[in-house]
């Protein structure tokens, strides 16, 4: 393992302990110590997922199916590969639960160090950098799945409570990893959602002040408003951080269409995709701080023109953050077939035993992230006509649709919660022996490489 100092901020710039800068590119481990149900294919919320599977296997059964799944995820193949790639970093989104039992509040779980703790020491042997992502906080920072939200609402912004608890947490992560330089930094809130607008700013100064009164070294990157896209309620950048959006164009997702061409009335091209990124960097641009675009990516259909010309899209993408020295990393590593640069064969054990499943709940739409409601329009249009009729003023939110709350409501979480039982029933009675070999459908040696998406991000690695 080669030695690293601490990255640091110099300008604009991400520079390395030699003072030269340092662009990080990469790619998240989403769907791992964060689950989320279109990476591995189960309905609802993770922790729906996990109480429904505790009861199907009982306590001691339950432990060891999670445990091999989160060791078989990534291993040192995976770093070996991304590391071949020329990449030299990996966000690593964690759910608080690891960490925390919301009926022991402030009680740490050592435990919830061991697989984390694993992968940074993979990765650094690799030469490769990681960021802890708090993908989920106590409460929800946001109304979706990705949350961990079993509801549509994000408490962590009405209750000072869950709040004093996600300070707590990232002061116990810093105190962990403070005197490692391969760890670059801290994601403390993914994709926060303060639908005041004035929540925000005065929490992330109090979460970098109770960071950094444990570990003064390490940067942090904090996200914008209203999904890591708003940061009109910022004032002046703070030391020491980096300022991180999200990056994802509608060509790229799954009724996105063709590219370059019209999708949802507006065009898009390369001219497009950067002036949009130009939009969301403004904040870094004005005030002459790094970019660190923290997720972006796109959805892959199966058919072969679509998906070429989404690898397209990713490439127009890398040329731009190049043209303006920004680091990235794209979403995602490994899933079972939708979006990761890796993904579970679809032989393999996990992706046989839960093959009907998935086409059910594809069928009932319940994944916001990558479904389709092509088969229950007829429950969603007389909703959506009923509020264009008698609710023609509610906007849900300033990014939402009365359209996508009514979808997010009806099929992805009342559909999908009454799916969590059929789910966990697919793993009753197996034996340790079982979940072992299902869980091996992770193993790098038995995944697929996406391997126009792995030759494209090797091209923009340096």
């Amino acid at each position: 393992m080669d030695t690293a100092g601490f990255l640091n901020i110099k300008g604009s710039e991400i520079v390395g302990a030699d003072d030269q800068p340092a662009v990080l590119r990469g790619t998240s481990l989403g769907g791992w110590m964060n689950m989320e149900n279109f990476i591995t294919g189960y309905p609802a919320n993770e922790e729906g997922q996990r109480q429904a599977i505790r009861q199907v296997l009982g306590q001691d059964k339950y432990e060891f199916f999670f445990d091999r799944f989160l060791e078989y995820f990534f291993t040192e193949d995976d770093a070996r590969f991304i590391a071949s790639l020329g990449l030299n970093l990996l966000r690593l989104p964690v759910n608080y639960r690891h960490f925390e039992d919301d009926m022991r509040p402030f009680e740490i779980k050592a435990s919830g160090f061991k697989h984390l703790d694993r992968v940074v020491e993979l990765c650094a042997k690799h030469g490769i950098y990681t960021i802890i992502d708090l993908h989920a906080v106590p409460g929800c920072q946001n109304g979706d799945w990705h949350s961990d939200n079993p509801t549509h609402v994000g408490l962590f912004w009405q209750h000072k409570h869950f709040q004093d608890r996600t300070v707590h947490l990232w002061q116990v992560l810093a105190e962990h990893y403070k005197d490692n330089p391969w760890v670059a930094g801290y994601n403390p809130i993914n994709e926060p959602d303060d639908p005041s607008e004035c929540l925000i700013e005065p929490i992330y100064r109090r979460l970098v002040d109770g960071i950094r009164a444990i570990d003064p070294q390490h940067l942090i990157f904090l996200e914008g408003n209203h999904y890591a896209r708003d940061f009109r309620m910022f004032g002046e950048p703070l030391p020491g951080v980096v300022y991180t959006h999200h990056d994802y164009a509608a060509p790229g997702i799954v009724a996105g269409g063709r590219y370059p061409d019209l999708v949802a009335g507006q065009y898009y091209d390369r001219e497009t995709l950067q002036e949009t990124f130009l939009s969301l960097s403004k904040y870094m641009l004005d005030h002459h701080v790094p970019i660190w675009v923290g997720e972006f990516g796109a959805i892959y259909t199966g058919d072969s023109e679509t998906d070429a010309m989404r690898d397209q899209l990713v490439r127009d993408q890398l040329e731009i953050y190049k043209h303006y020295h920004a680091s990235w990393a794209i979403w995602l590593y490994k899933d079972i077939g939708l979006q990761g640069l890796t993904y579970a064969a679809p032989e393999s054990p996990w992706r046989q035993r839960i093959e009907s499943f998935a086409k059910k709940k594809a069928r009932l739409g319940t994944d916001s992230w990558g479904g389709r409601d092509t088969h229950i329009r007829h429950i969603l249009e007389p909703l959506e006509q009923t509020f264009a009729a008698e609710f023609p003023n509610y906007q849900p939110g300033p990014l939402g649709s009365q359209k996508r709350q009514i979808k997010r409501l009806v099929c992805q979480i009342l559909l999908a919660e009454a799916l969590l039982p059929e789910f966990a029933e697919l793993f009753r009675d197996m034996s340790e022996t079982a979940i072992d070999e299902m869980m091996q459908s992770f193993l790098f040696k038995d995944c697929i490489i996406r391997k126009p998406l792995a030759e494209t991000l090797a091209a923009y690695a340096h």
